[in-house]
């Protein structure tokens, strides 16, 4: 029953939709409306409103940050924690208050690894950025994020757990990137900051 209520207080949590909330607020179209449809910072960010995007990405990873963090708080042990975390992950990507129709979990396990150990989210983000630098595709550095994360855990934490929790996700994640790695593998995925005139046209709201 704990582990259960766990995962739920987890889930719950990792369902809030920031993208959605913060573009009401702001008067923006929802995120669902254009672009990929997704409810994540990079399809904020093409309705054109940079703070949006921001406030989307740090709203993201703090959902997941805080779930686990509070249940840190509460004393539980390290396999609830990572319950605690995937069930976050999983909230976003499966969101009870948008029909199980969310976005691809990357921030918010962003957060999730955080709040579990900083090393292991530092050592990921690294990755990430670096590809992102690089590539200019954010899709490509959040495909290398997840294949790295899981060997980012075992190296800091090793077997148990962490890492079975950390492998979870990241599989999520790349399953989630499905269309995006066709797009790659095309030459159709838009770079950071490229996309193609007309690709996301935004409708008046």
């Amino acid at each position: 029953m704990t582990a259960f209520l766990c995962a739920l207080g987890g889930y719950l949590a990792g369902s809030i939709p920031f993208a959605v909330l913060v573009s009401r607020a702001m008067g923006l179209p929802d995120p669902r409306s254009y672009g990929s449809g997704n409810i994540g910072a990079t399809n904020v960010l093409r309705s054109g409103n940079r703070a949006a995007a921001v406030l989307t990405l740090a709203g993201d990873a703090a959902k997941g940050w805080a779930a686990v963090m509070v249940a840190r708080a509460l004393g539980l042990p390290l396999d609830l924690l990572a319950l605690v975390g995937l069930a976050a992950v999983l909230g976003h990507v499966f969101p009870v208050w948008l029909a199980f129709r969310g976005g691809k979990g990357v921030a918010t396990a962003a957060g999730v690894l955080i709040a579990i150990d900083w090393r292991v989210g530092l050592a990921v983000f690294a990755v990430w950025l670096a590809v992102v630098a690089a590539s200019r595709y954010s899709s490509l550095a959040s495909l290398a994020g997840a294949l790295f994360a899981p060997a980012a855990a075992w190296y800091f934490l090793g077997a148990g757990p962490v890492l079975g929790a950390v492998a979870a996700m990241a599989a999520v994640l790349i399953a989630r990137h499905h269309a995006n790695l066709r797009k790659l593998y095309r030459g159709e995925e838009s770079r950071i900051g490229h996309n193609r005139p007309g690709r996301h046209k935004i409708p008046n709201p």
